[in-house]
């Protein structure tokens, strides 16, 4: 087909030009008028215009990375929690306050426009929201790169809060449309399962599988204040046949459909409970479903503009976030030799120049596996390729004489397969084997990396680990998440820090200058307010805005050690009730973060912290002086609205076990005080605001080892600590739950009898004295202003945009595309 010019409408920015977007939008992309419409289709048609706006400059943007022979990166993830579109869009292209304007001109209020859009369910916590943030940066920097997921139809739930205890229900976030997305129906490509494999003629052929087709859906990811876009590309499955037809007119309508039901469950809920053989089979199917599209789709566009593979690795970067998506080394190893017909050794000469590997657990246990007898039902052929490569591998390993490496032992730890019991291929060890770079997420978990779970690799390939310390965006998380904040900070230093947050340092400049610690403490305070009056019309509860707002957000897991802020909540409580009189510190204990399904004690965790707020929040001794509150289905859209309200950050997690954290930058960035171990990046954190910025306590990575190693008796501790054990008895005994005493006596054995794994009674006394330290700081308001202003102004260091830079030279070895403007 001949190309031609196009003549399209030059888009204008103005109130009066998203009008008249919005209204033609409305009437000829939704169907609807003005006397018809609701807020959701004011909202589509809103999104519609905005989305009009980025979409030349994505064309540029992509025409320019094939113009430039650009190296791309493709950032694969299970998750990316993108959070709501249409706010962040308007950030993004500066038109905010006029599209408000154009929009209140038609008698819409475009703040109640945004609380409509969902969060789109594509993620669950910290992993996925990295992964957001990485994608607006690399845009905003002009980085060529595409996401690559899947695109769920249902999130993993929506977390309701019924008699205390959490209930999931369907996240259909899709239920009205998601105007940002460009279905691509001409974008499909075959994955394959089961079957078996065969010799002919030199090669290895996959026969007698079972096909599901992967749709393609994209979505623009634009750049802050940049022409620059990337695009993130999801996997939908679609059936290669949408009907038995023989079926249908013999009138078993459930079996015409089955076929279709069965391919496309793929793609239906994210992390679907994998607590059963089917579970776990259908997430090893999603992550080879999303793989196999994205290794298929990533050649296709190298081969458009390359007649042969000999620059692949020179314009390829395929970057794994955490193992999900390991799959792809095998895969991409399947389609050059298999399918394209390279020698194996070209092919792994490649596969060691593109892949490199983020980790994000130091826990072994977390570290995933998949059953040889699953993979070799499953992906007959990937497993071939594995055992390939462990055979080579472990060849390799044994003849290297001079690293003195050939003992049995070393070489039984080191194999991709685990032979210990029920085998099982280790998918963090395939990803070192295959990548050239390997990298932690914060200077204590990259040490510990190499300490402890790689050790024995590092020892092989020291050059192959590095540290890329994570970040989050300003963009989402100051200048839209808190408007008052960042309105001063505007005012005081100018807009730069939004590309660059290094800025952020000016503002020691006005330290100590009253009218602006008034002005500081204004818009913390407004904060509050905004926070409270959703949770008041939630709850029904009333909250003290001038009360230290102590916040605990993040995924349900003992390893977080909510429970040992729970302990802390309960100790408070009985102070309180014993001695009334004392001038208290009033306090605002907010809990979030969902449980995964199948993880009961966390599930019970969330209805201890319920029953704990139902005995506190009544007792009219305590009154205004203590707040236990629990917010329900925790996102990042919630996340916005509890995050800049904080005063104090709860990053208590037992230290060795967070890689990073990306939360407590979240937090710090708003003016909220860290209370933490020294763990992932608090530790990083206390080096750029100072150590009178931040709390810190309890035992070291260290010197939870040497316990450990002496013999840890929790017992003990509870024996000789007399408010502890008053706390830990009242669970037990079932203060917080009369109507079932025992409900609670699992949590006690846990801490007190079964070893207390996360050290939550080693850390009680220091974290109880810590929050004192806290109450007695938060008096002092002149001095806790200062240390609030200190955090905001060290954040610079925890930029999205620092990481993927240090990503991009070191690591990807990519640069940035000339836009043109």
């Amino acid at each position: 087909m001949t190309a031609v010019g196009l003549e399209f409408d030059q888009l204008k920015s103005s109130a009066d030009a998203l009008r008249r977007s919005v209204s033609n939008r409305l009437m000829y992309g939704v169907g609807k008028d003005a006397v018809t419409a609701r807020p959701q289709d004011w909202l589509h048609a809103a999104a519609l215009a905005v989305r009009d706006r980025l979409v030349e400059r994505w064309m540029v943007t992509t025409r320019r990375q094939y113009d430039q022979d650009a190296k791309r990166v493709y950032y694969l993830s299970m998750e990316f929690l993108i959070g709501r579109t249409f706010s962040n869009a308007l950030l993004a292209l500066g038109i905010h306050d006029a599209m408000k304007e154009a929009l209140a001109s038609l008698g819409v209020d475009m703040d109640a426009l945004i609380d409509l859009e969902p969060d789109a369910a594509l993620g669950n916590g910290g992993l996925g929201r990295l992964a957001a943030c990485f994608l607006d940066s690399m845009a905003t920097l002009g980085i060529p790169g595409f996401g690559y997921g899947i695109r769920y139809d249902y999130g993993m739930f929506r977390q309701q809060i019924v008699n205390g205890e959490q209930v999931e229900e369907p996240d259909y976030w899709l239920r009205s449309g998601n105007p940002w997305e460009f279905p691509r129906p001409e974008v499909q490509y075959p994955v394959h399962f089961g079957g078996r494999t065969v010799q002919r003629n030199g090669t290895v052929e996959w026969i007698e599988t079972h096909t599901v087709n992967a749709m393609a859906y994209d979505t623009i990811i634009p750049g802050y204040a940049t022409s620059a876009t990337n695009t993130l590309r999801l996997w939908s499955a679609r059936a290669c046949e949408e009907l038995d037809l023989s079926a249908f007119n013999q009138g078993d309508y459930q079996r015409a459909v089955e076929a279709r039901n069965l391919s496309e469950n793929v793609s239906r809920l994210l992390y679907p409970d994998d607590s059963t053989m089917a579970g776990r089979e259908l997430r090893l199917r999603q992550e080879y479903f999303f793989v196999s599209a994205t290794m298929q789709d990533l050649i296709r566009r190298y081969l458009r503009t390359h007649s042969t593979f000999g620059r692949f690795s020179d314009k390829v970067a395929v970057h794994l976030n955490d193992t999900h998506p390991v799959l792809a080394i095998p895969e991409l190893i399947r389609l050059l030799v298999d399918v394209h017909h390279m020698p194996w050794d070209e092919a792994m000469g490649h596969i060691k120049r593109v892949f490199s590997y983020t980790n994000h657990t130091l826990m072994p246990e977390a570290l995933e596996t998949w059953d040889v007898e699953l993979l070799s039902r499953l992906l007959p052929r990937h497993l071939e390729i594995i055992f390939d490569i462990n055979a080579a591998f472990l060849r390799e390993a044994s003849e290297s004489k001079e690293k003195g490496v050939h003992d049995l032992d070393f070489i039984r730890r080191i194999s991709l397969v685990d032979e210990y019991g029920q085998r099982r291929v280790r998918m963090a060890y395939l990803a070192i084997v295959a990548s050239h770079t390997v990298n932690g997420v914060s200077k204590l978990h990259s040490q510990l990396m190499t300490r402890h779970i790689f050790a024995d690799f590092a020892r092989l390939f020291p050059e192959r680990f590095t540290n890329v310390t994570n970040g989050i965006t300003p963009r989402r998380w100051l200048a839209q998440a808190s408007p008052p904040l960042a309105r001063l900070v505007d005012e005081t230093i100018g807009t730069q820090w939004r590309k660059d947050l290094f800025e952020l340092g000016a503002l020691r400049k006005v330290a100590g200058d009253a009218a602006f610690e008034e002005a500081f403490r204004a818009a913390k305070r407004e904060n509050k307010v905004r926070l409270i009056q959703r949770m008041t019309a939630r709850t029904g509860l009333a909250f003290n805005p001038d009360a230290l707002f102590d916040m605990q957000v993040k995924r349900m897991h003992e390893y977080k050690r909510q429970l040992l802020n729970v302990l802390h909540v309960i100790t408070r409580y009985n102070r309180i009730v014993q001695a009334p009189e004392r001038d208290w510190v009033p306090r605002v204990v907010l809990f979030a973060g969902k449980a995964a399904s199948a993880y009961r004690m966390a599930k019970t965790i969330i209805r201890l912290i319920n029953d704990v707020a139902e005995k506190v929040n009544h007792d009219p001794v305590v009154g205004d002086r203590l707040k236990v509150v629990f917010v329900p289905n925790y996102g990042v859209s919630v996340a916005e609205v509890v995050i800049p309200a904080a005063d104090l950050s709860e990053q208590i997690s037992t230290a060795g076990t967070e890689a990073s954290g990306t939360g407590n930058m979240k937090l710090a960035l708003n003016g909220a005080l860290t209370m933490g171990t020294l763990d992932g990046a608090n530790i990083e954190i206390g080096e750029a605001v100072g150590a009178d910025n931040i709390f810190i306590f309890g035992n070291t990575a260290d010197q939870v080892d040497a316990l450990r190693g002496a013999g840890y008796r929790p017992r003990q501790i509870y024996e000789e600590n007399a408010g502890l054990r008053m706390a830990l008895d009242q669970i037990r005994r079932g203060f917080f739950a009369p109507d079932d005493p025992a409900r609670y006596q699992e949590i006690f054995h846990t801490l007190v009898d079964w070893g207390d794994h996360y050290m939550v009674l080693a850390d009680y006394a220091a974290f109880v004295q810590a929050q004192e330290a806290a109450d007695r700081r938060f008096v002092d308001v002149r001095s806790w202003t200062a240390s609030a202003i200190e955090n905001v102004a060290g954040m610079g260091m925890f930029s999205s945009d620092r990481a993927i830079a240090e990503y991009a030279r070191e690591i990807w070895h990519t640069k940035p595309v000339d836009t043109g403007r």
